[in-house]
């Protein structure tokens, strides 16, 4: 999901970093991208010297004291880099494992010092929340689970690929609605969400809300964001 937001609209998420950057304070920031994305990598890549000839990022910034560049960090697929700490250590050269927390990253992160980390989708939200507002963004998806989610939607279901919907959506409309449903007219049997660490879920939970919180409750999560359909 975030690969295809770098393949698609990689300025988004530059300019969202530097906006990032120059609320915290930061001069460096960077985009750590799997090494069999290669797509992902070259547009990215393109973009950020685009920003450069366009002085969104680098020495004083539309002619301000604030400087900002971004650099890209290959990983090498380990999953275990999905975690934030195991992420920082791959950063800097060594292998991808989890640091003993605490301290956070936002007080001792990459090389020691204090690290905002977020993945792409969030970035990809910045820009539009500063264009339209708070209210605007709060107004989509439930009460606790704000905003949209990109899903990929895979397995025994008629139309698989990527989804985003409101969060709150309920796992029949996406699997029904969007997914058009079981091939063959076949019954719905169980989903599973969020990858390997998440769970399954049976027919009787089809009209669960999609949302952080109705996952946890029904024992499964958001997790990387995979709706696999088994009929």
């Amino acid at each position: 999901m975030d690969r295809s937001i770098l393949e698609g609209d990689p300025h988004t998420v530059i300019e969202a970093m530097a906006i990032a950057g120059f609320a915290i304070g930061a001069d460096k920031g960077y985009i750590y991208v799997r090494a069999e994305y290669p797509i992902a990598v070259e547009r990215f890549d393109i973009a950020l010297k685009q920003a450069r000839e366009y002085g969104i990022l680098g020495n004083n910034i539309f002619g301000t004291n604030f400087s900002f560049d971004i650099e890209i960090r290959l990983g090498a697929g380990a999953f275990v880099c999905g975690e934030e700490t195991a992420l920082l250590e791959s950063i800097e050269g060594r292998r991808g494992q989890p640091r003993v927390k605490p301290p956070y990253p936002a007080v001792s992160g990459l090389w020691q010092k204090p690290t905002l980390i977020n993945n792409v989708e969030t970035y990809a939200n910045i820009s539009q929340i500063i264009l339209n507002g708070a209210d605007w963004y709060s107004s989509i998806g439930t009460q606790n689970s704000k905003g949209t989610k990109v899903f990929a939607l895979g397995g025994n279901v008629n139309n698989v690929g990527l989804v985003e919907v409101p969060m709150g959506t309920t796992l029949r409309e996406i699997i029904y609605d969007i997914g058009g449903g079981i091939p063959n007219n076949r019954e719905f049997k169980a989903a599973q969400t969020g990858g390997p660490s998440g769970g399954c879920i049976p027919k009787e939970h089809l009209d669960t809300p999609i949302d952080y919180e109705s996952l946890k409750e029904i024992g499964s999560m958001m997790g990387s964001r995979r709706i696999n359909c088994y009929g």
